[in-house]
């Protein structure tokens, strides 16, 4: 459990530095952006090779209910992921995507896994995605939403880009032995 919370802390650290330490974080200028993505490649090894060993116990069982809901919202944050990434209208209603897409990815996941490791890992990057949106909003002004007529081709690219994305964790999820649909 240890490399797995180690993962889960030096992730949120990484990505936090910026808003809890910004003078630290200026005055170590471009030297510290390998800083942060070695921290962050090391964090995601963790998270990795602690995840699967974990052991502790189990609060709650997956439910065949709940296996829909948790596809549904998977599948709803890559399509948020891909509509910020290509630009698509979504991210115009949705001030922090890519982070409201963690959240709802990592709540996805805790409904179907109640055990400790999952609860340390999902858990912690909620609580993360939830501090930063935190900090972020406190520390910047509100974007300007920007009116301008609906582009379908970014919609199209997003949400085909998101069905290819899910189908590709499926398989490797099934692959590694998780199951995304059983």
């Amino acid at each position: 459990m240890g490399l797995l919370g180690s993962g889960v802390l030096l992730w949120s650290l990484a990505h936090l530095m910026k808003r809890v330490a910004p003078g630290w974080r200026s005055r170590l200028g471009s030297a510290g952006r390998p800083l942060v993505a070695v921290s962050i490649v090391l964090s995601v090894v963790l998270m990795i090779l602690g995840y699967q060993p974990a052991e502790g116990p189990i609060w709650w069982a997956r439910q065949s209910t709940l296996v829909g809901i948790n596809n549904l919202l998977v599948l709803v944050s890559f399509y948020i992921i891909a509509a910020s990434i290509i630009g698509a209208r979504i991210s115009r209603f949705i001030r922090h995507p890519q982070l409201t897409a963690i959240k709802l990815w990592a709540v996805a996941h805790l409904l179907v896994n109640g055990d400790l490791a999952s609860l340390t890992l999902f858990g912690g990057l909620l609580i993360w995605a939830v501090l930063a949106v935190i900090l972020i909003n406190r520390q910047e002004e509100p974007p300007v939403r920007e009116q301008s007529p609906i582009a379908w081709a970014p919609e199209v690219g997003a949400l085909s880009a998101a069905i290819v994305i899910y189908g590709l964790v499926g398989y490797v999820h099934g692959w590694l032995g998780y199951p995304v649909h059983g």
